[in-house]
């Protein structure tokens, strides 16, 4: 099943993605597998790497081994990023063996309500910026739900985050 696809450039040479795709997969897999350790997800991400390549015919033609090669070692650090990410919001969210003592419980309970009242000051779209990062979701998950452009929402974020710090501190002093 070969789907002909045209490389960019004065020939409008048909090229063959399945080809690419036997020549190039296996090494791409092992590449990402090196990276994340994982080998059933370093196969998942070696086909989003040939997804990305079907998607984009500028990075078809001659070159294309280059950008499958940068385009998997792309993929196999932002997977890094994500278990990262991952284990610092599992590492927070963990319950305690023991059941926590009434002073734990109550000292959660302020933070919460501190955390609360900081957030309701804000500017709504603030606040829903910082609730959503810290939710997990990413900056093109974050861009969707909130209708923004996705290169901008670093730069709002962080702003958002300045403007709940300043006002955390104002309040309640120094966490």
């Amino acid at each position: 099943m070969s789907a002909p696809l045209r490389a960019t450039g004065e020939t409008e040479a048909p090229l063959d993605f399945e080809g690419i795709f036997r020549t190039y997969y296996a090494r791409v897999a092992r590449l990402i597998a090196r990276l994340v350790r994982d080998p059933g997800r370093s196969e998942e991400l070696a086909v989003e790497v040939f997804w990305k390549l079907s998607r984009h015919p500028q990075a078809q033609g001659e070159r294309v081994g280059g950008w499958l090669y940068r385009t998997a070692v792309r993929e196999g650090l932002y997977e890094l990023r994500r278990q990262s990410r991952r284990e610092r919001f599992a590492h927070l969210l963990r319950r305690e063996e023991r059941p926590p003592d009434p002073e734990q419980v109550r000292a959660a309970a302020e933070e919460q309500r501190q955390v609360r009242a900081v957030l309701a000051s804000l500017d709504p779209r603030q606040a829903e910026l910082v609730m959503l990062r810290a939710s997990g979701l990413s900056y093109e998950e974050v861009a969707a739900a909130l209708q923004l452009n996705p290169a901008s929402v670093g730069t709002l974020l962080s702003r958002a985050q300045q403007a709940f710090r300043k006002e955390y501190c104002k309040r309640y002093g120094e966490p």
